[in-house]
């Protein structure tokens, strides 16, 4: 039976993994890179179970590889189903761009071209595994730092043609999305008008650093002030709270800072929906 999941959640890390289970402070659920977790035993399992315990348990993931050349890996989509069937996952979410180049993991998430050719590639495998998976597929926006060639539409028009036609949802990364718009100068909030907002099943949030040219998704820092007002637009206009988590993967923080973040997160869904419903 999947569990339900609502509200804030938080990213498991393994500096914080063990505590977490003990803390009295509110986390609705809790996101875990299913890499990291899916082939662990022993105490790393013990750990997974005791926060399974408490929470909803969704997972992420990088290896995919949904745009990308290379055959399915089957061992690998062995290991997510026996997990996603472990923790009782919702969906699993992954990036909408490519992870593997011949046979090769490449440990981050390239960009595809934006084109229709890139969409039916992508729209094919995404048919081609949703039966091994056995639950529900997500993709995320990922970041991007130079247009692929053969692109021959923006990034919100191909996002939006890989989504209705694969028939999944999305994992909107709204720092991404500020991070994308500041490095390939477009409008965030006409970004966020033209998502199909009743497909997004979760939200992102995390830091960035800036630089003189260039804004990077460092996610090793608290939430800027442009990404919570980013936030606070995406759910006005999804009149409704979409599950949200913050993101924390370098330089990782003491728990207690972290869920800093969770709570702040929480007061700005809470105003939000406050004024939807007032209005």
């Amino acid at each position: 039976m999947v569990r339900p999941f609502a509200g804030i959640g938080l990213g498991l890390r393994s500096e914080f993994a063990a505590e977490l289970p003990a803390t009295q402070r509110q986390v609705d659920w809790v996101e875990v890179v299913a890499e990291d977790w899916a082939p662990l035993g022993g105490l790393g399992l013990k750990i997974l179970e005791a926060n399974l315990e408490r929470w909803a348990l969704v997972p992420h993931s990088t290896g995919l590889s949904i745009g990308g050349p290379d055959p399915f890996d089957a061992e690998y989509l062995g290991w997510m189903r026996h997990f996603c069937r472990r923790i009782e996952a919702p969906f699993f979410s992954d990036h909408l761009g490519y992870s593997s180049v011949g046979g090769v993991q490449l440990h981050d998430v390239l960009a595809l071209p934006f084109s229709v050719e890139a969409a039916e590639h992508t729209v094919r495998r995404i048919r081609e595994v949703r039966q091994d998976l056995e639950v529900p597929l997500v993709f995320e926006n990922p970041t991007y730092y130079a247009v692929m060639p053969g692109s021959t539409m923006d990034e919100a028009a191909f996002l939006r043609l890989v989504l209705e036609e694969g028939e999944c949802g999305m994992l909107l990364d709204v720092n991404s999305l500020y991070v994308n718009s500041r490095n390939h100068d477009y409008d965030p909030y006409g970004f966020v008008d033209r998502m199909p907002l009743e497909r997004v099943c979760e939200l992102h949030l995390s830091g960035h650093d800036r630089f003189p040219n260039l804004v990077i998704d460092t996610q090793r820092s608290p939430i800027p002030d442009e990404v919570w007002a980013l936030y606070r637009y995406v759910l006005a206009c999804a009149g409704r709270m979409i599950p949200t988590l913050i993101e924390w993967d370098f330089q990782i923080p003491p728990l207690d800072q972290a869920l800093d973040e969770v709570d702040r997160a929480r007061d700005h869904a809470a105003s939000v929906l406050r004024q939807a419903v007032a209005a």
